[in-house]
């Protein structure tokens, strides 16, 4: 396997740059840099359509969303509720605008990307609330902003395919409203990190071992939450009843083990999950969408699994 040209020319810059790597700056710094640096190389210039910012009600305090309509699009259209990465700590709508824009136009989708509470400020389950709060209002209120509430699908990237996971789990619990589908981007579904990729990428491609210990330090409340399910969905006692889903990976990405058990687990339960492999990606190369063209891909096959899954 070999690093693709493109990820090597984003590694390798970032290392001529001699950036700080976040987990050696405070929580507030690393939201900071990380707002900067993920505008860097993201996709460029997207047009949209409408954009609406909102705060919604939430469990913990109102919850900042933006509402994209796509270009040249009205009526009832599909809706994806996202939620961006950042290892529960860092990231935002802003970070995400860009991609958001690209999946809103590509669908066509009304996308709702959540800005939902992170760590350390607001601890695990408070992100998990968020989400799922930020899920029941969609399907509440959608009608009202161009979107059809029978077809609303989760997606995200790293923490926030771990947040989709989720969302699915508890409305299966709870009986609440179950999306259509679901995206996840290289998904964290397991807070261990003692799987083979974990050992093999802990160094050297972005998401740090050093890195993965500071997020999950400042999001967890203490080691016992990393076998809660909300936090480990891959240690769930069952993977039944959950919507179909796409699980996509990177080839040198500590999380792509746990992301394949996954996709595993859900079809030896009855499920439907499409796993699909972007070898020589680093993770988080969605979101560098201006340098790597590959994210591009990543987004069309999304894009198209969320059209064919609302198709039927």
């Amino acid at each position: 396997m070999t690093l693709d040209p493109q990820a090597k020319w984003v590694l390798d810059v970032a290392e001529e740059k001699g950036l700080p790597s976040l987990d050696q700056l405070t929580p507030t710094e690393a939201k900071a840099a990380y707002e900067t640096r993920a505008l860097t190389l993201t996709f460029k210039d997207v047009d949209i359509g409408k954009t609406m910012d909102l705060d919604i009600p939430g469990p913990l305090g109102d919850i900042p969303i933006r509402i994209y309509h796509p270009v040249g699009m009205s009526g009832s259209l599909p809706v994806l509720v996202y939620y961006h990465g950042g290892g529960w700590v860092i990231g935002s709508r802003d970070t995400h605008d860009s991609l958001c824009r690209l999946i809103a136009n590509s669908g066509p989708f009304v996308v709702v990307s959540v800005d939902y509470r992170m760590g350390p400020e607001h601890r695990f389950p408070a992100a998990v609330q968020d989400s799922v709060a930020a899920l029941n209002w969609t399907a509440a209120h959608i009608g009202g902003h161009g979107g059809d509430p029978a077809k609303i699908a989760v997606g995200g990237d790293s923490a926030g395919g771990n947040l989709s996971a989720v969302v699915c789990l508890i409305a299966r619990e709870e009986k609440s409203y179950m999306p259509t589908f679901q995206w996840l981007i290289y998904p964290a579904t397991r807070m261990e990190m003692s799987t083979p990729s974990h050992q093999k990428f802990a160094e050297g491609y972005f998401l740090t071992k050093p890195l993965m210990e500071y997020f999950q330090g400042h999001y967890l409340r203490n080691d016992e939450d990393r076998k809660d399910w909300r936090a480990s969905p891959l240690l769930a006692d069952s993977l039944k009843g959950l919507p179909p889903a796409l699980i996509q990976t990177a080839g040198f990405d500590p999380l792509q083990d746990e992301a394949i058990e996954y996709a595993e687990r859900m079809n030896r339960e009855g499920g439907n999950a499409v796993h699909t492999h972007y070898e020589g990606m680093i993770h988080g190369f969605l979101n560098l969408g201006g340098a790597i063209d590959k994210a591009a891909e990543c987004v069309n096959e999304g894009v198209a699994a969320l059209r064919d899954a609302f198709s039927k």
